[in-house]
């Protein structure tokens, strides 16, 4: 084994800019040792943005922290307000191409927190449940870690701070749509692009990787059953939407169970029933809502065709008529296979093999899938899964919270993949 490169020496190789001083081994004690130094800072960046919240869209304090944090490490080529909320950095090597993104949702939930830490959101009513507030931390810790580095970088590596993952108010634009809208993977234009998730059903100090379909499309329904109101004691002179509606919520669960290979991951679920008023008059109108998903595009697409086919049809054998809207049509998050395969040592670089785990197909959705269907890139979950401080608890809920010591884990992860990228990159 190599002996450590001594600090000297590091800061010798960055005051003389030269790429080819480093050799791998050399680059990933550097990153592990300024991840290390990193870590306390990140915590600090961690707790200050997890108790003042705030929710999408409306990420205005919290892209302050960031962009005041950027300027503290010595970044200056920092844009603020894209994407309304949004914070795009850059860190230029010693080459400017290739140019790799690595990406971070800073939103919150409408969640009320309880969790009881110290450092508990001061904002009623809105939470960092999904973990996004150790997103930025990572990152922050990560352009730290390759700032240093810059004058050693065999490229340029793009920081994007995006506000509104978790979808942008109705009637607004936001996330990464309108990230890449304007214009977030240009100028310079970006090779490839990474990001990760907090995982709290995976033990910290692992990473979970996995090529093509990580994550699963999102798909939103609103489905309206109009049928005819009467008084309940005479149903004969209804149309029943009430009864229409269960026939419809049976019949749609045949899409997974009958009609789509039983070997694609695909859910179809309805989580929201409204109908009637008065426990003796029959409705004229039922609303289902609720959501498709998929790790496939042509399954999805599959099934959005089955979903309206099957409803309107079903409504109509009864005598009523549907109204059907989709939104959201998240596309699935796809890791691109082949630069999987490339990136994978970097996981092992960074947190060691034993610690690398390859992650099952799961049916919630990042919006991350915006940037890969444009560029190559690369999702994964990293763990913060630990029982000994309470660590246990899913995202989204009010008890979620975090094992901080992951902190450390995804700078190394994070830097690992932008470094690695660079110097095996094809486009150099």
């Amino acid at each position: 084994m190599k002996p450590a490169i001594p600090a000297g020496l590091v800061a010798a190789a960055m005051i003389l800019g030269q790429p080819h001083a480093f050799g791998a081994e050399d680059w990933n004690v550097s990153v592990r040792q300024l991840a290390d130094q990193t870590a306390p800072q990140a915590v600090l960046w961690r707790r200050q943005i997890h108790a003042h919240p705030e929710r999408s869209n409306r990420e205005e304090k919290t892209a302050q922290t960031v962009a005041e944090a950027l300027r503290e490490i010595g970044i200056t080529d920092i844009k603020t307000g894209v994407a309304r909320h949004g914070v795009v950095a850059l860190i230029r090597g010693s080459r400017s191409t290739p140019v790799v993104a690595l990406r971070a949702d800073m939103d919150a939930l409408p969640v009320q927190e309880a969790t009881g830490l110290p450092f508990a959101s001061q904002n009623p009513g809105v939470m960092h449940a999904c973990g996004h507030d150790a997103h930025t931390a990572i990152l922050l810790g990560t352009a730290r870690v390759l700032f240093q580095l810059r004058q050693s970088l065999p490229g340029s590596v793009k920081l994007v701070f995006q506000p509104a993952e978790e979808g942008a108010p109705a009637g607004e634009e936001g996330g990464a749509p309108l990230m890449i809208k304007e214009g977030v993977l240009r100028d310079p234009d970006v090779s490839a692009i990474f990001g990760l998730h907090v995982a709290p059903d995976l033990p910290t100090g692992q990473v979970a990787y996995r090529a093509g379909g990580l994550m699963a499309s999102v798909d939103r329904f609103t489905v309206r059953l109009r049928g005819k109101q009467a008084h309940a004691a005479m149903p004969w002179m209804s149309v029943d939407p009430i009864v229409v509606a269960a026939h419809v919520i049976t019949a749609i669960q045949t899409i997974s169970s009958r009609r789509i290979d039983a070997r694609q991951p695909i859910v179809v679920s309805v989580g929201v029933i409204q109908g009637g008023q008065v426990w003796n008059i029959i409705p004229e109108q039922v609303v289902l809502e609720g959501t498709v998903r998929a790790h496939d595009k042509a399954v999805r697409d599959e099934a959005v065709g089955l979903f309206r086919q099957l409803v309107e049809q079903t409504a109509a054998a009864h005598g009523a008529r549907a109204e059907i809207e989709f939104s959201g049509d998240h596309a699935p998050v796809w890791n691109d296979p082949e630069l999987v395969a490339r990136m994978k040592p970097a996981l092992v670089s960074a947190l060691g093999e034993t610690n690398v785990v390859e992650s099952p197909p799961v049916m919630v959705g990042e919006d991350f899938a915006h940037y890969q269907q444009e560029i190559p890139g690369m999702f994964v979950f990293l763990g913060v899964r630990n029982e000994a401080i309470g660590a246990v608890h899913p995202l989204h809920t009010p008890q979620f919270v975090l094992d901080e010591a992951a902190l450390p884990a995804g700078i190394r992860t994070m830097s690992q993949l932008a470094i690695d990228y660079l110097r095996v990159s094809p486009n150099r």
